[in-house]
């Protein structure tokens, strides 16, 4: 998973731990078998088989994750609920199992933000919180399948969409709450919802806890080159819209040409004279964070020569670039803009020639090609233009050129 660097999450019917383990084992069916080696270890052979299976939800293919009860349950008529929901006890028994990499660390912080929002909302200790909502065998599985998966795409940062407020009332064991619930909106605190006409929870505790433990950034632009994309669906069928998760991946943004800003300074002037450009010239150049400064020769109102001056400068220098050209040079004036700029991979070497170290500028051209470029000022030393000349041919020669 190394060449991954995004995911995105877009909550299109809602957000829950089901719905995000299906639509990430979708995307990442090579996961698989790490996830369900981790779901062995933790839950109780009566408590059922997990199962992935594909589906659709409204006109979309899409995966949907759940466990399958086991035949003494069925045979019982007793359905997977455990008495095993406190915060303490779950924390307890993930640890104690011998899960994948991480996948403990992952299901854990999952947890505690559940626990943290629980404790603020019923005022009880921390290590006294009982999770209502997770004390099902299932909902405990869901947990520790979405902890192994962040564990395994550790590497990744992560972005989630805005979320369905949904309406109305859910019935939990602390009688009827609002939605969303409110452990997922103490959880989601700074994301950013929207209200699409339809009701009933849509996002989830335990889905509001798994978007926590990623998603640092809610509002982060998601793009690059998309590697890989998944669907998971949730059990609610939805008018007239798909009730889906779907997970974008991105590959990292080092596969795209480097390229970065660049600020473009420039002005004019009439009244210096050859003697005073010169200075002020190198005067600018000095300054940190000046890339290039150019001056060139127009022709101004009456006839009247006018020095032109373009500095391309880094963002972060331009105040000190602007200070310096009003300083040392007549202008009045400066104008400014921000550019996007493409720039090719270089490095600096030291090559010997004929008993003279001159500094090479190799440059990395699209298609494989390298170029090379001597540094005058290492060959100004050297006789007359015909040796100069035939140092710098063989040194750019002798460098790859």
């Amino acid at each position: 998973m190394s060449e991954l660097a995004h995911i995105h999450i877009e909550a299109i019917g809602g957000m829950a731990g089901d719905m995000f383990v299906a639509a990430m084992l979708d995307a990442f069916p090579q996961l698989a078998a790490r996830i369900f080696a981790d779901l062995e270890k933790v839950l109780p052979k009566e408590a059922g088989r997990p199962e992935l299976s594909e589906g659709r939800s409204g006109a979309i293919r899409a995966r949907r994750f759940g466990l399958l009860p086991s035949a003494s349950s069925r045979c019982s008529g007793r359905n997977s609920h455990h008495r095993h929901g406190s915060f303490r006890d779950l924390i307890a028994r993930i640890n104690g199992a011998s899960l994948s990499e991480g996948t403990a660390a992952q299901a854990s912080a999952i947890l505690t933000h559940l626990a943290r929002a629980e404790s603020r909302i019923h005022q009880v200790p921390l290590e006294e919180v009982h999770f209502h909502e997770i004390a099902d065998w299932d909902s405990l599985m869901d947990v520790v399948a979405a902890g192994s998966i962040i564990a395994a795409l550790a590497e990744a940062t992560w972005s989630v969409s805005d979320l369905p407020r949904g309406g109305g009332v859910v019935h939990t064991e602390h009688g009827q709450l609002p939605v969303p619930a409110p452990a997922t909106v103490e959880i989601l605190k700074g994301f950013i919802w929207r209200d699409d006409g339809i009701s009933g929870e849509r996002v989830t505790p335990t889905g509001a806890a798994i978007l926590r433990s990623v998603v640092s950034v809610p509002a982060r632009k998601a793009d690059g080159e998309l590697v890989a994309s998944g669907y998971g669906a949730g059990a609610r069928d939805l008018p007239d819209m798909p009730n889906v998760v779907r997970a974008l991946a991105f590959a990292k943004a080092s596969t795209a040409p480097p390229s970065d800003r660049v600020a473009v300074l420039s002005f004019e002037v009439d009244d210096m004279t050859g003697e005073e450009i010169g200075v002020a010239a190198e005067k600018l150049r000095a300054v940190e964070g000046v890339l290039d400064l150019t001056i060139g020769t127009l022709a101004g109102k009456k006839g009247r020569p006018v020095s032109a001056f373009r500095l391309l400068v880094v963002p972060d220098s331009l105040d000190a670039a602007k200070e310096c050209c009003l300083t040392e040079t007549s202008t009045i004036g400066v104008r400014w803009r921000i550019e996007e700029r493409r720039v090719l991979a270089r490095e600096s070497i030291v090559a010997e020639q004929d008993a003279t170290c001159v500094r090479v500028k190799r440059v990395s051209r699209p298609g494989g090609e390298v170029t090379s470029k001597a540094e005058s000022d290492d060959l100004a030393h050297l006789g007359g233009l015909a040796r100069r000349r035939s140092v710098k041919k063989q040194t750019e020669e002798g460098s790859g050129r």
